[in-house]
């Protein structure tokens, strides 16, 4: 079986294999940071640091380890590289990691992590573990922005708010702010308005992905139309020939 190519590995990270929204993993912290998107990217780019680092690691060792031991060896690098994480946010975005809180630490149980440590990193080259930890780590870190700036806007009236938090002191005056008297939907900053939120960004990809493919079968049956009336015309200027 051929190995797929840079190209298919960032578009199943990026959307067909989307960890969030196609294999369903990493939805405990998914659900429970994203009440904004300052918070939503800045988990999101932490479980990417600890998903490539990880990756990398698990592919140069993977010839190592013993497959009786593999799984604790591999929960013992994802956490080594958590807690260097989570001691460089304290050291760099302590407001930040103060918001986010136990979920930092808990990047550790993230199935997302382990399960593509499991299923592609032990099994494929530095380079190609590399840009699965990418691309699986950038499509995860868009969906919680995502799912954030939407439950954020509709809750609250804002976007990024406090993405100094995460930027530093030059983004003070980013983010959208549509004023104290904006009357927000509760419900969209409760853990009901997560879930509603989730479900409605699976119901839109997979509708999208319907839409494409019913443009493909379009394109294949016009395709397949075109061709037809060459076969016979060829076919029959072959008969004469033959007679």
């Amino acid at each position: 079986m051929a190995e797929k190519g840079y190209g298919a590995l960032i578009g199943d990270g990026l959307w067909s294999n989307n960890q969030a929204l196609v294999a369903m993993l990493g939805l405990c912290p998914l659900l429970a940071v994203t009440t904004t998107a300052t918070n939503g990217l800045g988990m999101g780019l932490a479980t990417t640091t600890v998903l490539v680092l990880a990756n990398a690691t698990i592919s140069l060792i993977r010839h190592l380890v013993r497959p009786e031991v593999r799984l604790p060896v591999f929960v013992l690098v994802i956490a080594s590289f958590v807690t260097a994480v989570e001691l460089t946010m304290q050291a760099q975005f302590y407001e930040l990691y103060l918001v986010l809180g136990l979920f930092i630490p808990l990047i550790v149980t993230n199935c997302a992590i382990i399960g593509r440590a499991e299923a592609f990193a032990s099994k494929a080259r530095l380079d190609r573990a590399i840009v699965d930890g990418l691309a699986m780590g950038i499509g995860f870190t868009l969906v919680l922005m995502v799912l954030g700036g939407m439950r954020e806007f509709l809750g609250q009236g804002t976007l990024f708010y406090q993405a100094h938090l995460l930027l530093g002191a030059g983004a003070e005056g980013f983010g959208l702010d549509l004023g104290d008297n904006f009357q927000g939907a509760l419900l969209a900053i409760l853990p009901p308005g997560a879930f509603i939120g989730l479900g409605m960004m699976i119901a839109l990809k997979n509708l999208i992905d319907q839409r494409i493919e019913r443009l493909r079968q379009w394109r294949r049956q016009r395709s397949a139309k075109r061709s037809a009336p060459q076969a016979s015309s060829a076919g029959e200027v072959a008969a004469p020939a033959r007679g």
